[in-house]
């Protein structure tokens, strides 16, 4: 109660968010662009022409003495909020004015020297709410992108030095005291997110950092159980996704935190209905984006199996919502170098639902973020990823038996496949020997990415199911293939070219006796061929 008045009064005094008639604020009639508050701001650049170290010294000086004078008023009279008001008005006054710094990034070292980053951090814990939100805005100004875009070694200079005053936890300690019915303090937590995601563009080690230190995927997983969709729902799984995608030790904390299927719950509810906004199909994607992250450990590949994550993603596909794409790509991930998720897909009629995309009938969404292209990708993928973890039985009877049915019309798309992406691939030799003539030289490594890039990496993986099929010993499906290389001019020499590069640039990733098999593998169809 006696937090409430002491807030009540602060904020009477401050008037934020209306008079005293009751009417709203310039801020809230000028639709919500504080005109007063960029007044003051225009008088204090203008009574701070140059803005340099002394005027740095000033700024930081009255702040520190508006400090003590707080701290003073609020030890002397702790049960009479309005014998401290205003010296907490006057605090909220000079922490607006630090806010000038974020225009001379280049003073943020002679900031940290100035030994005032420890005070500013520490009112994030502030006994009143709306000061710690003011420090909030104050770390989200001065570590903007945009400020530091060019300031490299300052931006570092700060943020090592936040970092090392505990930023992360104070940030995180006053964002659970945030209440989500205040429209301060939820643009306060919006804010505090923001800053996050700064520090981490400047310092991408924060992405772990703040995962150890704090309940930030705790607090995270939260925000995305809620039902109802808002822009802070939105920008939690947008820094969710920053999280996780360079990090495979956030990938399985989270994992550990219940967090494949907390994922997989958000993405059910949009299985049979679109996003209503663009807002909210951005965080849609933002957690389809989390979930294939989630997928790259093998523990959450269970977990996802577990959670009947190949089912619910079937359901998506056979829905033909908007997220049908993003359903495609999360199986690409999940069935990735693991025959359990394969053979899952094959019980519950995944070859039913996946090979009329194959065959390019794909329906048309509103999603313009997954071309048809992309996805003609993910399905070769996932075709190959099928004929590498269903590798006998009645499964693979089921499997084969797609690419007989309907006179081979599954081998006369992927013969169609091989030709389109082995055009693009030769264009693009083509186009770096005319760079070469020109003098511009390219080691063999540069050339092989260009050729990935162009889609040297599905052809290889065309090449691979290609493979698959000349060695189940089916004679009509070699016939066909065969009649199929003979009408387009080619061999089979051609496509043994195709997995020899494959087969010498597989890589080491998972160790050297993972590339002993996968080499021993292609190797098998090179003989075979």
């Amino acid at each position: 109660m006696e937090a409430t008045n002491e807030r009540n009064h602060y904020n009477a005094k401050r008037k934020r968010d209306s008079n005293e008639d009751g009417e709203d604020s310039p801020a809230v009639s000028n639709g919500g662009v504080d005109l007063s508050l960029l007044e003051e701001i225009e008088k204090s650049q203008q009574s701070v022409e140059v803005l340099d170290v002394k005027t740095l010294k000033k700024l930081v000086l009255s702040f520190e003495r508006r400090l003590r004078d707080n701290i003073a008023a609020r030890l002397k009279y702790p049960d009479q909020p309005e014998k401290f008001a205003d010296s907490e008005i006057e605090l909220h006054e000079e922490i607006e004015k630090l806010k000038i710094l974020a225009g001379a990034p280049e003073l943020y070292p002679d900031l940290v020297n100035l030994n005032t980053i420890p005070a500013i951090l520490d009112l994030l814990t502030h006994d009143n709410t709306d000061i710690a939100i003011d420090v909030v805005g104050l770390l989200q100004d001065l570590t903007d992108e945009d400020v530091l875009d060019e300031n490299d070694e300052p931006a570092r200079i700060l943020v090592d030095c936040l970092i090392e005053n505990n930023v992360l936890e104070s940030l995180l300690q006053n964002l659970l005291r945030l209440s989500e019915s205040d429209p301060d303090e939820v643009a306060a937590v919006y804010s505090t997110l923001s800053t996050i995601e700064n520090l981490i563009e400047v310092k991408p080690a924060v992405a772990e950092m703040v995962c150890e230190r704090t309940k930030l995927l705790r607090w995270i997983i939260g925000k995305i159980k809620v039902r109802e969709f808002d822009s802070n729902k939105q920008y939690a799984s947008e820094i969710l996704a920053i999280l996780l995608q360079s990090s495979a030790a956030n990938q399985k904390r989270l994992g550990q935190m219940n967090g494949v299927d907390v994922v997989l719950q958000a993405v059910a509810m949009y299985k049979s209905r679109d996003p209503k906004s663009l807002d909210e199909e951005e965080m849609v994607e933002n957690l389809f984006d989390c979930l294939c992250c989630l997928l790259m450990p093998l523990e959450n590949k269970e977990r996802f199996l577990k959670a009947e994550g190949v089912e619910l993603m079937i359901i998506i596909m056979n829905q033909k919502k908007l997220c049908y794409g993003s359903a495609i790509r999360a199986l690409d991930f999940a069935m990735t170098n693991y025959p359990p998720a394969c053979e899952r897909f094959v019980d519950v009629m995944g070859l039913k639902t996946a090979f009329p995309a194959f065959m390019g009938k794909i329906p048309t969404t509103k999603n313009k973020k997954r071309s048809k292209e992309e996805l003609e990708e993910r399905l070769i993928s996932l075709v190959a990823s099928l004929f590498g973890g269903v590798l006998r039985g009645s499964r693979r009877e089921r499997l084969l038996s797609k690419f007989v049915e309907n006179e081979y019309e599954k081998i006369d798309r992927l013969m169609e496949l091989y030709m389109r992406y082995s055009n693009r691939v030769k264009e693009e030799s083509e186009r770096m020997n005319d760079l070469e003539l020109d003098d511009l030289e390219m080691d063999e490594d540069e050339k092989y990415n260009r050729k990935l890039e162009s889609g040297l990496y599905s052809l290889q993986l065309i090449a691979v199911i290609l493979g698959h099929l000349w060695t189940s010993e089916h004679p009509k499906i070699k016939a066909r293939i065969e009649l199929l290389l003979k009408q387009q001019k080619l061999t089979k020499n051609d496509v043994k070219n195709v997995l020899q590069e494959y087969h010498d640039n597989i890589g080491d990733l998972d160790g050297p006796d993972e590339k002993e098999k996968a080499q021993a593998k292609i190797q098998r169809f090179i003989t075979a061929l």
